[in-house]
């Protein structure tokens, strides 16, 4: 396989950690960018780089400006080429509408939108630098579509992110860049192992259709297949990837 490069945001632990390992595994050198959870980027990195392939670590915040430039200057320190960028960072913040403040609107739109903008920028920038004809690969949520109380906030950015990824996919396809996205629905990540949990998320499958939660690494197995050859023709769309739980209500009435 020819030589490349993926850099995934909030790789650290959950979805972004699975999809750190799909690229791994399907050969890509890995930048690992993390925020606060620092031991758990280098142990994604180590688990990397035990599969025979690079990986590095690079802290930053990319809900400021300061940590998108932070992010990328330390990429670039690291590695030559960016060929696949995933934006993977977000926060979930739920409040009742009459209850939401500004600080939260901000809080969650500087990470899930503003700083997604802005990583996906620099990380075009770098590919048209590079002449290399890569991929920007939005992960984002059910929520831009299904309605779940609370969810206001953290839906209205998810939506824009689906919007962005079409726009962001015309403005790019002069250079051969594609721009995908993909949208999980309940995930099963390390917080929710415990019993209380699983009794939880029992609950839950027993309304998806498909009757269990997605895996991180189902989700960077498509992130894998949509930034690969095969996928050659793909750009300006979202995957719904959530089991079926926006289908229509499905039950046995008889």
């Amino acid at each position: 396989m020819e030589r490349k490069v993926a850099l995934v945001t909030g790789s650290g632990r959950g979805i972004g950690k699975g999809i750190a390992l799909a690229f791994a595994a399907a050969g890509y050198e890995v930048c690992v960018n993390y925020n606060t959870s620092r031991e758990k980027a280098l142990a994604v990195v180590e688990e990397i780089r035990a599969l025979g392939v690079r990986a590095e670590a690079v802290q930053a915040d990319i809900s400021t400006m300061e940590g998108v430039s932070a992010l990328f200057d330390g990429f670039s320190e690291k590695f030559d080429r960016l060929d696949v960028h995933v934006n993977n960072s977000g926060i979930t913040r739920m409040k009742p509408f009459l209850e939401t403040t500004p600080e939260l609107f901000d809080e969650v739109f500087h990470t899930n939108l503003r700083g997604l903008y802005f990583c996906a920028q620099r990380a075009a920038r770098l590919m048209v630098e590079q002449q290399i004809k890569g991929v920007i690969v939005h992960i984002s949520s059910n929520h831009s579509q299904g309605t779940w109380s609370h969810s206001t906030v953290y839906a209205a950015a998810k939506a824009g992110v689906n919007k962005l990824t079409k726009n962001m996919a015309l403005d790019l396809a002069e250079y051969g860049i594609r721009v995908v996205g993909i949208a999980p629905g309940y995930t099963l990540l390390e917080k929710q192992r415990d019993e209380r949990a699983l009794q939880h998320m029992a609950s839950i499958s027993s309304r998806i259709p498909l009757g269990r939660f997605a895996t991180p690494e189902e989700v960077g197995e498509a992130a894998v297949y949509l930034s690969s050859p095969a996928a050659a023709y793909i750009t300006g769309t979202t995957l719904e990837m959530d089991g079926g739980a926006l289908l229509p209500v499905w039950a046995d009435q008889s």
